[in-house]
């Protein structure tokens, strides 16, 4: 049993005090105790309600993934791999077209050079030709002139001819006459020269 005392203090208020019998303590101690023991819920275990409220987020969140988010991120991806592979394929067939394009260059590069190879033989055998003709033609002025210089030379020699037998009978005579002290007959020194002169050409 618990008794309250009041006591007035005047002006500083009223004073309150408890006193409890000492039959008492048993009780207060076990109501102490069973107030101790009752902690209330526990901070660690969620209640119900908590639980269902979480369920119930995650399956809304799980039913908007699996009908909107996903879907949209996959068509997404989709288009985006599908722009990838057209620029892929776009790629492709512009760099056909450039290996193309180069092979042809190459083969009129080929054929120009052919052609080109072509001309130069053919000049070169036109100059060949025109070379070998100018060159048999001065050879053949060569061999005019040197024949006409023979011709010129041996008909300057045939014209000295009578000349130097002339001068070489007079100089035969003289030594002639010198010699056997009378003067030789002409034609015979004549004779002895032109025979001599004519076994020595």
């Amino acid at each position: 049993m618990t008794t309250v005392n009041v006591t007035h203090l005047g002006a500083g208020g009223f004073e309150v005090s408890f006193a409890r019998a000492a039959g008492d303590e048993s009780a207060d101690a076990s109501s102490h105790q069973e107030e101790v023991l009752d902690e209330g819920p526990s901070p660690i275990a969620p209640e119900t309600k908590e639980l269902l409220w979480g369920l119930g987020a995650f399956l809304v969140f799980l039913v908007l993934m699996r009908y909107l988010l996903v879907p949209k991120v996959k068509r997404g991806m989709q288009a985006r791999y599908g722009s990838i592979r057209e620029e892929h394929e776009t790629a492709d067939s512009i760099r056909a077209e450039a290996n193309s394009d180069v092979a042809g260059y190459q083969a009129a590069l080929a054929k120009v050079r052919a052609e080109a190879s072509a001309r130069v033989g053919a000049a070169r055998a036109e100059l060949e030709n025109q070379r070998t003709a100018r060159l048999a033609e001065v050879n053949a002025r060569i061999s005019a002139k040197r024949a006409s210089a023979a011709a010129e030379a041996d008909a300057a020699l045939e014209a000295a001819r009578d000349e130097i037998e002339v001068a070489v009978a007079d100089v035969a005579s003289r030594a002639a006459e010198l010699t056997i002290g009378r003067v030789p007959d002409p034609a015979t020194v004549r004779q002895a020269v032109t025979t001599v002169m004519g076994g020595g050409s």
